[in-house]
């Protein structure tokens, strides 16, 4: 019971690959400032890879207001052994803002960083 072996740091950095992968690839999370086109609220959305989703999961979309995926998530996580929550790590951040900008929220951030939101979401510049 005292230190850690190779195989105990092995299966640390098997849990956390997709992670790692995650960051690499889709690079890190940032925050992008969208807003109601019919009554001005503003509010953030997110754009990389989601590693509060990786960390948290379901939760995630529940704090951000989405109480039905939120319970949705968490079926699946359960039916899927967890699965689904490394899954959705990739996935998330475009889908939340695929919903948010197809129901009446605009990008509304710097040039610099809608122009990468716009990448990041296929959207034709």
């Amino acid at each position: 019971m005292g230190s850690f072996s190779i195989w105990h740091w092995m299966v640390i950095f098997l849990l956390f690959i997709p992670f790692f992968i995650g960051l690499l690839v889709m690079g890190l999370q940032k925050k992008i400032l969208v807003k109601h086109t019919q009554s001005g609220l503003v509010k953030s959305g997110y754009v990389g890879f989601c590693w509060t989703y990786w960390f948290f999961g379901w939760l995630v979309p529940i704090f951000r207001g989405e109480i039905g995926i939120g319970v949705l998530h968490l079926i699946l996580t359960m039916f899927t052994l967890g699965l689904f929550q490394i899954i959705m790590a990739f996935l998330y951040n475009k889908q939340f803002m695929t919903r948010l900008l197809t129901s009446g929220w605009v990008l509304f951030d710097t040039d610099e960083l809608n122009s990468l939101a716009k990448l990041k979401l296929g959207i034709a510049q």
